[in-house]
C-alpha cells in the first residue's frame, strides 16, 4: 500500500472539508464545487459539471484507443444529526456524512492526483462523483443526460465502505451484492367529522391499524435467497394534531426489500391487493405511490474476476461475503457496461452506516486508491 503518497495529507484535509459541509441528495452544490476546483488541478482532458444534477466527471485519456473504465463515487450526505466531537464534525444541523460517501469521493480525488502523474498508456479513466445516491435518483439522473453517451463506459467498478467486515478487507462476490428496495406510500381518505360526533365521518382509523398489523406480514424469512421479502413500516399518521377534529386522513409508508427486481413486482402487487382491500372494505378512497425506488445490484463476473485480480495484487485479503440489506443505485451501470462493487471493511466495533456517530475511516483512502489504479492499469496499462 502506498501509505507514503505525498498527496495522501491534503486528501485526508479535503475529506474532513466535505465532511464538515454535507449537503443532502439533490442539493450537494458546494461538495460538487470543491470536488470541481480540486479535480481543475489534476488538469483532466475533460471535466463536466451539472451532470444529472450536480455530478461532476473528469475524464483522463490514454495514448492510444481502448475502452472507457468508469470509477464512481458518491457526493450526497444524509439528513441524520450528527453526534460525537471530532473536529471535523457536520457544520449543518440535521446533515451529516453518516454512510461514507465523503470518504469515497476522496479516494476518487487521490487516483485523479495518480493519473495526473500518469496517465493510462491507452483508452479512458472516468471519474464520476454521483449525485443523489441515497434516494436512488442519482444514477438515473446521470445515465439519463445527453452529456453521458460520450462518456459511456465499458467497465464501471465502485466501492462501498462496510462496518462490521475488518479494516481493511474486502467483500466481494458474483451475482446480486444489493437488494432492490421502494418506499411504498399509502394515502387514505375519508371524511373529517366534529371529534363530538365522529359518526358523520368516515375515518381511516381502523383501516391504518390493520395496514400497520399486515404489511409486515408479508414479510419472508430474512436468508437473501430468491424468496427474500422484506417490508418496514418507516412512517404512519393519523387525522390533524387537533381535539376537536375526528379524523379524515391516514398515511403509512413502508419500505419494501427483494432480493431481485423479479420479486419486487411480485410484493408490491400483494401489498397494493391488501392497501385496496382495506380501503375499500372502509369507504375509504385510496392513492399508492412509489418513492427512492432502486433497483437491485448485480455483480458482472468479468468485472468481478479484474477485481479479484487487483485485490490479490495489492496483497488486500478478500472473501466472498454475502449480498448486503441495504440498497444502492450503482446497479443501474451495469445496463451500459459490466460493473461490479466491492465493500472495504471499515473496522469490526466500527459504528455502522447511518448511525450518528458514524465517520469514514481515513486509514481505507489509500487502500481504496491502490485497487481503483490497479485496476485501471490492469485494464489499460
Amino acid at each position: 500500500m502506498r501509505l507514503d503518497d505525498p498527496h495522501l495529507s491534503e486528501i485526508v484535509a479535503l475529506r474532513r472539508t466535505l465532511h464538515s459541509d454535507p449537503e443532502v441528495s439533490n442539493n450537494e452544490v458546494r461538495t460538487a464545487r470543491a470536488l470541481a476546483e480540486y479535480l481543475g488541478q489534476c488538469e483532466p482532458d475533460e471535466l463536466l459539471t451539472g451532470l444529472g444534477g450536480n455530478g461532476v466527471a473528469a475524464t483522463f485519456r490514454g495514448g492510444s484507443e481502448g475502452p472507457t473504465v468508469l470509477l464512481r463515487s458518491e457526493l450526497d450526505a444524509l439528513p441524520i444529526q450528527e453526534i460525537g466531537d471530532r473536529s471535523h464534525r457536520s457544520r449543518r444541523d440535521g446533515v451529516g456524512h453518516l454512510c461514507g460517501h465523503d470518504g469515497h469521493s476522496a479516494i476518487l480525488a487521490l487516483f485523479a492526483r495518480r493519473l495526473a502523474e500518469r496517465r493510462p498508456e491507452r483508452g479512458r479513466v472516468i471519474l464520476l462523483f454521483q449525485p443523489a445516491e441515497e434516494t436512488g435518483e442519482g444514477a438515473a439522473h446521470v445515465i439519463e443526460d445527453p452529456r453521458f453517451s460520450a462518456i459511456r463506459p465499458d467497465f464501471a467498478f465502485s466501492l462501498h465502505n462496510l462496518p462490521g467486515l475488518p479494516l481493511g478487507e474486502v467483500a466481494l462476490r458474483d451475482g446480486p451484492v444489493n437488494c432492490a428496495s421502494r418506499g411504498l406510500r399509502i394515502v387514505l381518505t375519508g371524511r373529517t367529522a366534529h371529534a363530538s360526533m365522529p359518526w358523520d365521518g368516515v375515518s381511516p382509523r381502523t383501516a391504518l391499524t390493520h395496514l400497520l398489523e399486515v404489511l409486515p406480514e408479508l414479510s419472508r424469512g430474512r436468508e437473501l435467497d430468491d424468496a427474500f421479502r422484506l417490508v418496514t413500516v418507516t412512517h404512519a399518521r393519523l387525522g390533524e394534531a387537533a381535539f376537536g377534529i375526528a379524523p379524515g386522513h391516514a398515511e403509512i409508508w413502508a419500505t419494501l426489500r427483494t432480493l431481485r427486481d423479479g420479486g419486487m413486482s411480485d410484493l408490491c402487487g400483494d401489498a397494493e391487493a391488501l392497501a385496496k382491500r382495506a380501503a375499500a372494505g372502509h369507504g375509504l378512497s385510496i392513492d399508492i405511490s412509489y418513492h427512492d425506488v432502486f433497483r437491485h445490484c448485480e455483480n458482472h463476473p468479468d468485472a468481478v474476476r479484474i477485481l479479484r485480480a487487483a485485490l490479490d495484487a495489492q496483497g488486500v485479503p478478500h472473501s466472498p461475503g454475502q449480498p448486503m440489506y441495504p440498497s444502492e443505485d450503482f446497479g443501474r451501470f451495469g445496463d451500459h457496461a459490466r460493473s461490479a462493487m466491492f465493500f472495504l471493511g471499515a473496522g469490526v466495533d466500527h459504528p455502522r452506516l447511518h448511525n450518528p456517530d458514524y465517520d469514514f475511516p481515513d486509514e481505507l483512502i489509500p487502500i481504496g486508491t491502490d485497487v481503483f489504479e490497479r485496476v485501471v492499469r490492469d485494464l489499460l496499462g
